[in-house]
């Protein structure tokens, strides 16, 4: 690695007993010795040299209850930003699913003994229901077919927690896959299949928090592992405290500080073990297992100097990875802080990307559901780019796991959707969709167990099946034709993967923006109004000049832009501008 340093945590009844640690292993030195509060831990700092081969390291320890100890060096992955750690880009199309409700391919590991929670049963909303790694494998021609390039899979490590283990944000080992979900072999297969079909690979990670079942809470290597409180104290969820040049110190300590849950301790990144602990964790995830792009969740909870530390050592061993953090904030001003951005602020973030909330919040979800002035909320937020270095890196969407479906949100209005679907795959930045949107998958995020359910086919028996299309209702089918029309047009326009955007105030309702670079122009037109609107194409002359056909990308319909007016539905269109002259 390009850091040849590694910190080895030890683990084990009394270990820091021991009086001495050494290896006679070629190219490996043993820096330091670190002990700690808890005599259950040692800290071993090694230099890896570059003289050093793959194989098996031998410890030994003088004084330890455990005289010796072994520690694989592995060869380096072959591909470094070829064949994965590409990063994920504009290019891109995100499918974000929960693996246990997604399908279930290996039933044989949907209970695993020993494990703390034994539930299982698709009745119900808060327990597992079985769903797995393989399932996801076995419909990787379905996520293919319908233009997605990329899967994000919830988190995937071990959550061997007594209740609520669906979800996979409450770590108990870094180190291990959740075996109800295949465990490593099936994370390591998902990861070989996509890059196999050209495909990359998310990992969701969670720096801020474990859960409260993980090895290092239940037996703390030192007191100040975690932020601790006289009593449980949840953060303020003021994102503000990071840049307000007028902040009080106790309201900072409580966002950073703040523990989500009692069962979700919140880990302190400025203890120097934690760091270490956490970034190598990032490092060998990136090469163990090929992953391509990493999204963090709770960005904006974790200290914010750490989060750079983290992002550098990751793009230092992997120049073209990418990473997005969560950065669920109110504001264009308060979202650029947390990526990399063009505001002159003492702290500047280096995160490539993040979860762009503000143009679900003040973009698409008010422009579909307040005609009007929502469509001009729309076209605010996004004139706010400039204070992004590179705003095509954000992630936009139009529903997750923790919030209500976009179907549910505008009114369980077939045209909404459509319109939302349309501007997810035509507009600036990378598109991420929640699994079933394509299906008319709804339900409101109170309790959050309704936004996720499973998909339908993902298990034997199931009645309706979205891979094989039975029983799907015509609107369902319609709706997952619409998406994959469009998600296969953006694969293949290089407009909408790297062009620019043009936006033009609305007018009556109407928001019209162009994708455009010098192969290809894509003009979109969004009336949020319940009636049909005429415009005057010569308005758009600056983009159309040159052009005399507008092809339909759904419909294949052909319309003349000589004219002056066009008639444009409720739905939103998507139009191809050709010369007819040009080949």
């Amino acid at each position: 690695m390009k850091n040849k340093n590694l910190q080895l945590m030890l683990h084990e009844n009394n270990i820091g007993n021991a009086t001495a640690v050494t290896t006679t292993y070629p190219g490996v030195t043993i820096k330091k010795v670190n002990k700690v509060e808890n005599k259950n831990y040692l800290f071993v700092d090694v230099t890896i040299g570059p003289s050093a081969k793959p194989g098996t390291v031998n410890f030994k320890l003088t004084g330890a209850p455990a005289a010796s100890l072994s520690y694989e060096l592995k060869a380096r992955r072959k591909g470094n930003g070829t064949a994965y750690a590409q990063g994920v880009r504009s290019q891109d199309f995100i499918y974000l699913l929960m693996p246990d409700r997604f399908s279930n391919g290996d039933y044989s590991n949907d209970k695993v003994a020993g494990m703390k929670d034994q539930s299982l049963n698709r009745d119900s909303i808060y327990l597992r229901h079985g769903g797995d790694l393989q399932g996801v494998i076995n419909h990787l021609d379905y996520l293919q077919d319908l233009g997605v390039t990329t899967v994000w899979p919830t988190p995937v490590v071990e959550n061997d927690m007594p209740n609520r283990t669906e979800h996979g944000y409450a770590a108990t080992n870094e180190y291990k896959v959740d075996p109800r979900l295949g465990g490593d072999a099936a994370y390591k297969q998902l990861s070989n299949a996509l890059h196999k079909r050209g495909m990359k690979l998310i990992q969701d990670v969670v720096y801020n928090h474990v859960g409260l079942q993980h090895f290092t809470v239940q037996d703390m290597p030192m007191k100040d592992w975690l932020h601790q409180w006289p009593s449980f104290t949840k953060p303020n969820y003021k994102d503000q405290v990071w840049f307000d040049p007028h902040v009080a110190a106790v309201d900072k300590k409580r966002m950073a500080d703040g523990w989500f849950t009692d069962e979700m301790p919140d880990l302190n990144q400025s203890n120097p073990y934690v760091a270490n602990y956490l970034i190598q964790h990032a490092i060998w995830s990136v090469e163990e297992f090929g992953v391509d792009g990493w999204r963090i969740d709770t960005y904006i909870y974790v200290d914010q100097d750490f989060m750079n530390r983290c992002n550098k050592a990751l793009m230092d061993e992997y120049p073209a990875i990418t990473m997005f953090g969560e950065a669920w904030v109110t504001g264009t001003v308060n979202e650029a802080y947390f990526t990399q951005n063009n505001m002159n602020t003492p702290f500047k973030s280096n995160a490539v990307g993040v979860t762009d909330f503000q143009c679900l919040f003040s973009g698409i979800q008010p422009a579909l559901t307040h005609p009007n002035d929502g469509v001009n909320s729309l076209y605010q937020t996004l004139s706010s780019d400039f204070l992004y270095k590179n705003p095509m890196n954000n992630v936009i969407f139009l529903d997750n796991h923790d919030m209500t479906r976009f179907y549910s949100q505008v009114g369980e209005d077939i045209d909404k959707l459509k319109s939302g679907i349309a501007w997810l795959l035509t507009e600036r930045g990378i598109p991420q969709l929640y699994y079933g949107t394509e299906v008319l998958m709804k339900g409101v995020s109170n309790p959050d167990g309704l936004v996720r359910l499973d998909f339908p086919g993902g298990w034997n028996g199931d009645k309706k099946s979205a891979f094989t299309k039975q029983g799907l209702t015509n609107s369902e089918a319609n709706i997952l034709a619409y998406t994959k029309t469009l998600a296969n047009f953006r694969k293949s326009s290089s407009a909408i993967k790297t062009g620019k955007l043009m936006q033009y105030v609305p007018q009556d309702g109407v928001y019209t923006y162009f994708r455009y670079d010098n192969k290809q122009t894509v003009m979109v037109v969004m009336n949020t109004g319940n009636n049909e609107k005429t415009i005057d194409v010569t308005r758009f002359s600056e983009r159309t000049n040159g052009f005399a056909i507008a092809h339909n990308v759904v419909t294949a319909a052909t319309t003349n832009l000589t004219g002056q007016y066009n008639s444009v539905n409720r739905l939103s269109a998507v139009e191809m501008l050709y010369n007819p002259a040009a080949k």
